[in-house]
């Protein structure tokens, strides 16, 4: 053990979490982190402000994506929300965010990625900016094309939920793992963006279940250092 990694508990090594407290995805290894039990240190970067301090040559040179989150541990910068919470799991198995089994972890990874690489990825900031800027569609069409895009990725998210005897008090099983930590932060822009939740009462109930629990509370975006 380095000596940098034996001033953190269990030897874990200082975690510095580049994030931004309304980015989903930021949102979601936020939440990995603390189900995880793991000291972090947040480290905003301001999506809007001057420019977007992603865009700035320093934050740029350590993520050229200029995205957030980028994730600092043991002289690695790791990125990409989705390879973050796998890169943790792995290296930290206790309270795993993948169930055990094959067919459990591909049900997960499936959920989890349903929301990550369909839904969110067509109503991200940058999306909606281009939209705007670049091709300049009114606001109310941009809404419509953001309500769209959540109602139907959510619609499947449901049927393939409601359907299935493998989730439990949460997505899969009576513990929160990598299809909750994906959910949650989706359903907080479906709220933001006041999308009707009445035809999703399973992913309601999920909701319910996850927000009762102080690792998903804490990383509420209203709970940030660095909200605005």
């Amino acid at each position: 053990m380095n000596d940098e990694a034996a001033q953190w508990p269990g030897g874990q090594g200082r975690i510095v979490l580049h994030t931004y407290w309304r980015s989903s995805a930021a949102y979601r290894v936020r939440i990995g982190l603390n189900l995880k039990g793991l000291s972090w240190e947040p480290q905003p970067v301001h999506l809007v402000r001057d420019g977007g301090e992603q865009h700035h040559d320093g934050y740029r040179a350590l993520n050229p994506q200029q995205l957030v989150p980028t994730l600092l541990h043991r002289g690695q910068v790791l990125t990409q929300s989705m390879a973050i919470l796998e890169y943790l799991d792995e290296l930290f198995p206790a309270k795993p965010l993948l169930p055990a089994d094959p067919a459990g972890r591909a049900r997960v990874r499936g959920l989890a990625q349903l929301v990550s690489c369909d839904i969110h990825p067509l109503n991200n900031l940058r999306v909606m900016q281009y939209l705007e800027r670049q091709l300049q569609v009114p606001v109310d069409a941009r809404t419509q094309w953001t309500l769209h895009w959540m109602a139907e990725g959510l619609a499947a998210m449901e049927s393939l939920l409601a359907a299935s005897t493998a989730n439990g008090r949460f997505c899969h099983g009576d513990h929160p793992g990598l299809a909750d930590a994906c959910l949650i932060p989706q359903l907080y822009n479906a709220h933001r963006f006041g999308l009707e939740l009445t035809p999703y009462p399973t992913l309601r109930r999920i909701e319910a279940a996850c927000l009762d629990l102080e690792a998903f509370d804490a990383a509420r975006p209203e709970n940030q250092p660095d909200a605005a």
